[in-house]
């Protein structure tokens, strides 16, 4: 099958259909060394494919194996999978390890790797579900704190690097997650603040990206109420939504968003993370760049 055919279909789930030659003629990250984690699919698939081809190399970082291979031989030399739990301080540190054996440096790293929790259940704080938080917290807060401590150790030394995190509209206001997401995402930027302020004397950046709502296989899953469980499993293929599953997310994020016209696509946040990799934001750090379609500031607003 042709690369191009095959990474369409298997990765339908994040719209990002870009020819894989299509290279723009100003290479934004030309020469850099960059790792996605979470990398395989999703927002983390469309950042690590926007990032080849403004000519980074790339090294996905995730636990789904076969999808991040299979992203890795179709995008080819210029990128590499590496399995990695970032909720494992010795995946991490190999992680690194591995891609300064490589390239002889790291320059960017993206820590995108996250879950959401059950969107569905334990809403209220009253069926508040311990493990379930502890759970949350060890993938998205444990993980990126551990991502920017050995980003840290190789970067301070060379005085240069640039640290982004996956945060969320979550983070930013209320009403937007269940507790345990929400408190993660929190914390995912009170990181981010402090690390930018420890590192800023290194000339590290550290910045995070606050998007709403992106109809990835994640967010489709996890929103997926008991009655209609059947017929998700029917519809998906692949582990990725299908059409209709999509289209049923976009649509319910387009009515909740001020903005309207525009459709949240994973490439739009890896469009953010483009930004905030490149020397085009040298001057910004501990700062979280919010991709919403203005709901966190529009969203209690009544008659204007």
């Amino acid at each position: 099958m042709p690369a191009q055919v095959m990474s369409e279909k298997t990765f339908q789930g994040s719209h990002v259909m870009a020819m894989e030659n299509d290279s723009p003629s100003h290479k934004r990250l030309e020469g850099k060394i960059a790792i996605v984690t979470g990398g395989a699919k999703g927002i983390g698939e469309a950042t690590v494919r926007l990032f080849a081809r403004h000519g980074a190399k790339v090294v996905i970082a995730d636990v789904e194996d076969t999808l991040g291979s299979m992203l890795a031989d179709i995008l080819g030399p210029p990128v590499t999978y590496v399995h990695c739990d970032v909720s494992s301080e010795e995946d991490i540190e190999n992680l690194i390890n591995s891609t300064i054996s490589r390239y002889g440096r790291l320059d960017i790293l993206l820590n995108n790797a996250g879950v959401l929790g059950n969107q569905s259940k334990h809403k209220s704080i009253v069926d508040f579900d311990p493990d379930e938080f502890d759970q949350v917290m060890r993938i998205n807060v444990r993980g990126v704190a551990l991502g920017m401590k050995h980003a840290a150790r190789v970067m301070i030394p060379r005085r240069v690097g640039c640290i982004i995190s996956t945060a969320s509209v979550a983070a930013v206001m209320g009403g937007l997650g269940p507790h345990g997401y929400t408190a993660s995402k929190h914390a995912i930027v009170g990181l981010t603040k402090n690390t930018a302020c420890e590192l800023g004397k290194y000339g590290i950046r550290v910045n995070c990206i606050s998007p709403f709502g992106v109809a990835t296989s994640m967010l489709v899953n996890a929103w997926s109420s008991s009655d209609e469980e059947g017929e998700e499993e029917e519809c998906m293929r692949f582990g990725t939504p299908c059409e209709q599953q999509v289209e049923k997310m976009e649509e319910f994020v387009r009515d909740l968003a001020n903005l309207k016209g525009p459709t949240l696509r994973a490439k739009d946040v890896a469009e953010a993370a483009l930004y905030l990799a490149s020397d085009e934001s040298k001057y910004v750090s501990g700062h979280n760049l919010v991709v919403d379609g203005g709901i966190t500031t529009s969203r209690n607003c009544v008659g204007l």
